[in-house]
């Protein structure tokens, strides 16, 4: 029987905690406690964590005085930093993990090969994706939505801090809904925002589901592989 797959992505600031820049270990541990139920469970996990807690290729070029390609590299440097953390958290709690980077630096961590990582899913080790697509002007999202399809993922899970996705922002409207079902199109609408649009489009391609869900939440990881969406949303192909 055929296990199931799963690429998580976690945002970098969820990673700050309420410090809004850096780690929190705290959050880690947390994460790394989620993370191990779905190895327990049979769950082959890669993952893919951005670097908003430490810098945005957007914000470090808003001014001009840095390149906006440069900006991208520095974001991209920014996810091995975390991702290296996680796989000491995971680590930590006995996981047997891999960090494979879209840039070469051996020194650090593995260099991106789509076969080593399907090899090492299939072993039970965790594999994290480091430094984006390896490209500028393209996001963790869409990185995450392209490692997902490369490893063969039954579904990408984006662990955020909200529980699902909301007609407007929830934390300025109180009348904002919850849309626990969209098609790839109403996720690429203008006002709302699940992940970017190059993302969902390439999910939509290949048909690939998108659950967008509380991170904080225990064990909401598992439960959502296990087929339970009542705390979530979904993006994927209208029956």
């Amino acid at each position: 029987m055929k296990k199931k797959r799963v690429l998580v992505k976690f945002s970098g600031e969820a990673l700050a905690g309420n410090n809004g820049f850096g780690i929190d270990t705290s959050i880690l541990k947390f994460i790394a406690g989620e993370i191990k139920a779905l190895i327990k469970n049979d769950i082959e996990v890669g993952i893919v964590i951005g670097g908003g807690n430490i810098i945005r290729g957007v914000s470090a070029a808003k001014d001009g005085i840095i390149k906006r390609t440069s900006g991208d590299y520095m974001g991209m440097l920014s996810t091995v930093i975390n991702s290296v953390a996680m796989q000491e958290a995971l680590e930590h709690v006995g996981m047997d993990v891999r960090v494979q980077s879209a840039i070469k630096m051996e020194a650090i961590c593995e260099t991106f090969i789509v076969r080593r990582a399907q090899r090492h899913l299939e072993k039970g080790r965790i594999v994290i994706f480091a430094a984006g697509t390896g490209n500028p002007f393209f996001t963790t999202d869409t990185a995450a939505t392209l490692r997902a399809i490369e490893i063969g993922a039954d579904m990408i899970i984006k662990a955020t801090k909200v529980d699902g996705v909301y007609d407007k922002d929830p934390k300025q409207f109180l009348d904002a809904q919850k849309i626990n079902e969209l098609s790839y199109d109403m996720a690429m609408a203008d006002s709302i925002k699940v992940m970017d649009d190059t993302s969902i489009a390439l999910a939509k391609d290949n048909n690939l589901p998108i659950v967008v869900c509380n991170m904080f939440i225990q064990n909401n990881l598992l439960n959502i592989v296990n087929g339970d969406y009542t705390t979530c949303s979904v993006v994927k192909k209208k029956d």
